[in-house]
């Protein structure tokens, strides 16, 4: 078959997703990025300070799902065991009794007490990153750090895909009087000055991300919504939603099963860009301090330590290339998306 001929026999969606598949450069970097989240959902068991099995005089333990005593491993005391210390680990290294570390032996708020160097610690072999002013261990903040601004920045775009469709649907289809109002709402709604209600409710309220998830989505629906809207205006005078309605459809029937799945080409397109926006503005009021929690791992907060410790530059430059390769690869998602739901484009990819 030619290539004509195989792309008359697809389906619009198998189109795009071939012509998704053709821009080799957006497809390397969602396979590039979807295989460091997933990495990154297992951050526990890569970068932990507990060993993920252990074998103790022939009895089997799980130190990364249950706390055991130091007792138990033939120390002194009651209190949890601190698999870093060497006494431990010289139990461990004993005859008949083993214990499986992760890659890194660090979580994000492990205090590396050993060190034989003054905090910020240069990369070196226990620290491949080196560590914070803390003593933190630099590579495994930044890889929570990092799973916590992906999943922070999917929450943000799905609630704003959410709220702008709903907001952009109703618009457009009723318009009127309806679209009129809601627009100057919109326009009322988005003049509000979004930084001082940040400043206001984080003297008000202990910073969690849960509110800062809450005060952003306040304002993330304003930009999509507009797309969705145009797209409702121009799809509801088309000859397939005039032939629904004469055939006694509801408004809901229409809008939601014959427009809205003609009018997602500006919402799937935007996806990576509005996520980037997103994971930016996490990272921007993490370093200025109205983020996250301090104990939280966060981009930002690496950021704020490399600006106050400019002599540690390795902390302000794991920060920035994690956060630079972030936007990277969903900058070059979000241009293959585009050019695969563009019509215009041909079979040929870059």
């Amino acid at each position: 078959m030619s290539e004509l001929e195989i792309s008359v026999s697809l389906s619009p969606n198998q189109q795009r997703w071939r012509r998704f598949r053709q821009h080799r450069l957006g497809y390397a970097c969602l396979l590039i990025f979807a295989a460091i989240f997933v990495l990154s959902l297992f951050a526990e068991v890569i970068s932990n300070d507990r060993p993920l099995l252990v074998s103790y005089q022939g009895s089997l333990y799980v130190p990364l799902l249950q706390d055991y005593p130091e007792s138990t491993f033939g120390g002194d005391f009651p209190t949890p065991a601190d698999y870093l210390d060497p006494f431990i680990r010289e139990q461990f290294s004993r005859p008949g009794n083993w214990a499986i570390y992760p890659l890194n032996t660090y979580r994000y708020d492990t205090l590396n007490y050993f060190s034989s160097r003054p905090n910020p610690a240069p990369p070196n072999a226990q620290n491949w990153l080196g560590t914070d002013d803390r003593g933190r261990d630099v590579l495994a903040r930044a890889l929570y750090g990092f799973r916590v601004s992906v999943l922070f920045g999917m929450a943000l775009t799905l609630i704003g895909v959410v709220l702008g469709m709903l907001a952009g649907a109703v618009q457009g289809y009723f318009g009127g009087y309806v679209d009129l109002y809601l627009q100057r709402f919109s326009e009322v709604w988005g003049s509000l000055p979004e930084l001082y209600l940040l400043l206001i409710f984080a003297s008000i309220f202990q910073p969690s991300i849960t509110l800062l998830l809450v005060l952003l989505s306040l304002f993330g629906w304003l930009g999509l919504a507009d797309y969705v809207r145009a797209e409702f205006l121009r799809n509801r005078q088309l000859d397939y939603v005039r032939a629904a309605r004469a055939l006694g459809l509801g408004n809901r029937q229409i809008m939601w099963r014959h427009i809205l799945p003609n009018s997602l080409t500006p919402v799937i397109t935007f996806l990576p860009f509005r996520m980037s926006v997103a994971i930016t503005a996490l990272t921007s009021l993490d370093f200025l301090g109205l983020g996250v929690p301090p104990s939280t791992p966060s981009l930002g907060e690496l950021l704020a330590q490399g600006k106050d410790n400019l002599d540690a530059w390795w902390i302000g430059l794991t920060a920035f290339m994690v956060l630079f390769v972030t936007l990277l690869l969903l900058v070059f998602i979000g241009e293959a998306l585009r050019d695969a739901f563009d019509t215009r484009k041909s079979g040929s990819g870059r």
